[in-house]
């Protein structure tokens, strides 16, 4: 639930317009709640399915209905309802469409799969390509997974990485390594991390009562006094990872927020309720308010509709429809250009439109233009100029939509966001404790380390995942490419307006601009774009009258750094087989008392044998004495050195081993 959403239902709670609220989180789980008699609505739902699936939660019971009110939340949001209404009556849900070959739900089910049994990888394979999502997998993709689950990371910055799994190559088969199975337990499932506080009743541990959205947390103080399901609720105190809470009953408190994902209206949606728009803007009035009374809306709800049209008809001489898209211009309050393109088509195909428009401005008027998309249209601020831009921006050639689009969208917020999210499913970045909740923010800032490694290496599985995710499930990209194709058809028109204020359909989006904008400040900075400064660093020591930065440094402290780095503070050193294969592979090439000074017991000689009998680890000659190398190593360890391969992997598998090693 939104701030605006929060807002307009305390407003109805306090005109007695709703009897009871029960969240939309609640509705769509089906959980924190008994009989439901009528479900209240408040915005339209953004799909007919979403509409069903909300509205059947009241009446849950065998041969009652299910009944539902919707109450729209400004003009804009009457059309929609309208159309919604309607569909939701004749069943006509939206075509369902599911992931096609996630590579981080792979990666969770490969280390869940072989914590349990040792798999053979084409066994393996053959089991995976049952399900419907990996039915085309290639072979490839599979492998370039298996390669990152194994370690084998294509650049030495992985180094912070834990391998989840050993793949035996020449045998083909999948062993998991010690604490997979732990892993895949407390960090598993699809759901991303919000960063949720568990709210619980004070001083009854197992009496849980929800859950709040780590920025309302932060924003709330000992005392105050909020609703969570049907009831109110005092906090008593706020912990790292809870919030304690006491009943307070007959309690007026604020609503909570949750923040979440917009699903975006569906471009099918979206042709409907241009459709809609389109045969009313063919009407007499009386006969546009009889045809939006069929759609269910109330006398005067339906006269507001109908006037809404009229108004914006009136403004800009045009109503966006699925025949006619309107790019109007006009100058804000500052004397920047406003430029909104009205669209029926809903956010799934805006977003890759609105990346390909600021792309193009930046590209041919090297302004960098802020571009908001919401379900209506796009709203783009220009900065001042004498030619403001044209159609011309907002069109583009078929074929070269889908490379625009994948060229901008690696720069962008929601690109870093996805990533982080596909991080954590592949089981990259779990949970350090079981049962305690991570901040967010530090979330954040371990996905922005990783991504700023990865977004190096373009075929490292979870950047192509993110990539996929975002082009396929949260972008309409072939909805896009079809609008072009329909635009340069002449089956979809764009007409050019200026305006000397907004119209009334703009007005609606820049509600929704402000909102977007408004608090860009607090965005999290793992999520925005790097913005880098260029300084002559010596010219500002200089100005500064700074010390050399060494001077601050305590010696010692470096000194106890060095070793815990390297291994040999007390409570770095390794400890199991797995250890030791995690220290060739982080520190390089180690030589037999090397490794034995950096282990707690003397086993370490055996476990570089054991290493080496199961080809995880050569040995080398370096400088003339003997090492140990971790496999992964072999690569870069013969060009460097030049030398004939050791005889124990001079193997026809060879090749198998060190294709993706080699630098």
């Amino acid at each position: 639930m939104s701030k605006e959403e929060r807002a307009a239902i305390e407003n109805a709670l306090k005109e007695g317009r709703l009897p009871a609220v029960v969240a939309t989180s609640s509705l769509e789980l089906g959980i924190d709640m008994g009989s439901v008699d009528l479900v209240v609505q408040v915005e339209s739902p953004p799909s007919v399915a979403n509409g069903l699936q909300r509205v059947g939660r009241a009446g849950h019971r065998v041969g009652a209905v299910s009944k539902g009110v919707i109450f729209p939340k400004y003009r804009g949001d009457l059309v929609q309802t309208a159309v919604v209404a309607e569909r939701m009556r004749g069943g006509e849900i939206e075509e369902l469409r599911y992931p096609r070959n996630p590579l981080d739900v792979l990666a969770q089910q490969i280390i869940a799969m072989t914590a349990m049994d040792e798999w053979p990888v084409d066994d393996l394979e053959s089991l995976v390509k049952r399900a419907a999502p990996y039915a085309t997998l290639p072979r490839s993709a599979l492998e370039a997974t298996l390669d990152m689950l194994a370690g084998r990371y294509p650049g030495d910055e992985f180094g912070e990485l834990r391998p989840r799994l050993v793949w035996d190559r020449v045998n083909g088969t999948l062993n998991a390594r010690p604490g997979a199975q732990r892993i895949a337990v407390t960090s598993g499932g699809t759901i991303p991390d919000r960063g949720l506080f568990g709210v619980f009743l004070v001083g009854e541990k197992s009496s849980r009562v929800g859950e709040l959205d780590e920025e309302m947390v932060y924003e709330s103080r000992v005392g105050d006094v909020f609703v969570l399901g049907a009831s109110s609720w005092r906090i008593e105190d706020i912990t790292p990872d809870r919030v304690l809470v006491s009943p307070a009953p007959g309690q007026p408190g604020k609503l909570p927020f949750w923040h979440g994902d917009a699903l975006g209206r569906p471009a099918e949606l979206g042709r409907a309720l241009g459709s809609f728009t389109r045969e009313l803007s063919g009407l007499a009035e009386d006969d546009a308010l009889g045809r939006v009374s069929t759609a269910g809306l109330d006398g005067l709800a339906a006269a507001n509709l109908v006037s809404y049209l009229a108004e914006q008809r009136e403004s800009t001489g045009h109503v966006p429809d699925d025949r006619t898209m309107v790019v109007e211009r006009f100058r804000d309050e500052l004397g920047d250009w406003r430029m909104v393109v009205h669209s029926p088509l809903g956010a799934r195909v805006h977003a890759p439109w609105a990346l390909a428009i600021a792309g193009r401005l930046r590209e041919r008027y090297g302004v960098d233009a802020q571009a908001m998309h919401a379900d209506d249209g796009i709203v783009i601020r220009v900065p001042d100029m004498e030619d403001p831009p044209g159609l011309d921006v907002t069109v583009f050639d078929p074929d070269d939509v889908e490379r625009i689009v994948v060229d901008e969208l690696g720069g962008s917020a929601l690109f870093a966001a996805r990533f982080r999210e596909c991080a954590a499913r592949s089981l990259l970045l779990p949970r350090n404790r079981p049962g305690k909740r991570m901040p967010l923010w530090q979330q954040r800032q371990r996905a922005a380390q990783l991504l700023s490694v990865a977004s190096k290496y373009p075929s490292f599985p979870i950047v192509l995942e993110t990539m996929r995710e975002c082009l396929q499930d949260v972008f309409d990209v072939p909805g896009f490419v079809q609008l072009m194709r329909d635009v340069s058809g002449r089956r979809v028109r764009l007409v050019e307006v200026e305006t000397p204020q907004p119209s009334p359909y703009a007005r609606s989006l820049l509600f929704h601009y402000v909102g977007a904008f408004m608090y860009e400040g607090d965005s999290p900075l793992a999520e925005r774009r790097a913005q880098a400064l260029a300084l002559d660093t010596s010219l500002l020591a200089e100005l500064l009258g700074q010390a050399d930065l060494r001077e601050l440094l305590d010696p010692e402290v470096v000194a106890d750094t060095e070793r815990e780095l390297q291994r040999l503070a007390a409570d770095r050193r390794v400890r199991d087989l797995e250890g030791a294969a995690d220290l060739l592979r982080a520190l390089g090439p180690l030589t037999t008392a090397e490794v034995a000074r950096r282990s707690s017991e003397e086993g370490s000689a055996h476990w570089l044998a054991e290493l080496e009998a199961s080809r995880r680890a050569i040995r080398v000659r370096i400088a003339g004495a003997e090492h140990w190398a971790a496999i992964e190593d072999a690569g870069r360890l013969r060009d460097a050195l030049g030398a004939p391969l050791p005889v124990a992997i001079r193997r026809r598998s060879w090749s198998r081993w060190t294709t993706r090693s080699a630098t």
